[in-house]
């Protein structure tokens, strides 16, 4: 299916160049504050997505390793012969995010227990695996596999391997940010895929904690939820501030805490009327929140006025918190934007907004909950007070 994709786009895809930060990825360290974590998951494309959404992430790079071949191309590596794998390098800031996060972000992006690839890519160059970098990276992958297993999340035997790292070779430039450069043929493949599908019911009704390698004790962080299955609050109002992961209410709990116009934007994808809703000319400092979880989505500083009569912003304030998906509905081609962890329909965005980035978040006032500046504090939302300084 990928082959295919790739040699329809191939003749016009415009080349992008890489950020200076992959300069120093062979040592392990490209400031004082940014570490690597390497990750095979199947298709690097996926991975890529799912990894370059996690706060504290750098850059993700798509590639090889593992093999015995030197240098390969991508069809190469498909061949099967080369010993390598599709794998992702993750650049991050250990002070913002943890090794022991992104494991949870991994686990809960793959499935552990196929052996022959991973969903629709078949082979052993689609095997799951984490190279670790230093003893303590794997000390911290054996654990969690480890603690994967007595979960009994899975019926099956968990096999993805963990192995030492060696050698990383970046993938052919027209697979790096795939997602972005070819979104149409992306989300097309990640739907034939079955890893959505495969992956969403599991962790919709289940969590994994990582545990602490120095005091045993289970870290707060779950396993993040796939492109198209959110996780959520288990009550409303709940923050969730940056990528604070938490579990979706029932409905029964939706319907009784929110309002029926709240309900029915965030769960029935309805739309309110232009003009006369709560935030469509709130000109007051703060961000936005999910109305069912917390979870912060959008900031007063990339509002602005388009005209529309909701409330639109130039960009989200937390990347990771929102999930685009198209939408055909009403006889439209359209983008939805939704809540990751609620899975909650917020609006939608369009490619009129102003310049440089050119886009246009379309959101319903319904879907948010305003948090003024001088309440982060209180409400938990205090590390964003730098935003109004």
């Amino acid at each position: 299916m990928r082959v295919l994709l790739i040699a329809i786009v191939m003749s016009s895809l415009l080349i992008f160049g890489f950020s200076a930060l992959r300069a120093g990825k062979e040592t392990g360290m490209i400031s004082g504050k940014t570490e690597v974590a390497t990750f095979a998951g199947g298709c690097f494309w996926c991975s890529e997505a799912d990894f370059e959404k996690i706060d504290g992430v750098a850059e993700v790079i798509s590639g090889y390793t593992g093999g015995h071949t030197e240098d390969p191309t991508y069809k190469e590596v498909c061949s099967g012969t080369t010993g390598h794998v599709e794998a992702i390098q993750v650049w991050y800031d250990p002070s913002v995010v943890s090794f022991r996060d992104l494991l949870n972000v991994f686990w809960t992006h793959i499935d552990p227990t196929d052996g022959g690839g991973q969903f629709a890519d078949r082979g052993p160059q689609y095997t799951s695996a984490i190279f670790y970098h230093d003893a303590v990276q794997k000390e911290l992958a054996e654990l969690s596999k480890k603690t994967l297993k007595s979960s009994e999340i899975f019926d099956l035997a968990i096999v993805t391997e963990i192995r030492e790292f060696e050698k990383f070779y970046e993938a052919e430039e027209y697979h790096q940010g795939y997602y972005r450069t070819c979104s149409m043929q992306y989300q097309m493949y990640r739907s034939g895929s079955g890893r959505d599908s495969f992956l969403g019911p599991i962790w919709k009704k289940n969590k994994f904690n990582t545990p602490d390698v120095t005091t045993g004790q289970a870290t707060e962080t779950m396993g993040r939820a796939t492109e198209t299955t959110g996780q959520v609050a288990e009550t409303t109002g709940q923050p969730a501030a940056g990528s604070a992961r938490v579990e979706r209410p029932s409905d029964d709990v939706l319907k009784r805490e929110l309002t029926p116009i709240q309900y029915s934007v965030t769960q029935s994808c309805s739309t309110e009327p232009p003009f006369r809703n709560e935030f469509w000319d709130n000109k007051r400092e703060g961000i936005y929140v999910d109305v069912v979880t917390g979870e912060v989505l959008f900031s007063s500083t990339a509002k602005f006025d388009s005209g529309s009569g909701w409330p639109s912003f130039t960009k989200p304030l937390e990347e990771g918190n929102i999930v685009e998906k198209k939408d055909e509905s009403h006889g439209m081609v359209r983008i939805e934007v939704r809540s990751e962890h609620g899975d909650s329909h917020l609006g939608h965005v369009f490619e009129d907004g102003p310049q440089p980035a050119g886009r246009r978040y379309c959101i319903n006032s319904a879907a948010m909950r305003f948090i003024p500046k001088e309440d982060l504090e209180k409400e938990g939302y205090g590390k964003y007070l730098h935003l109004f300084e």
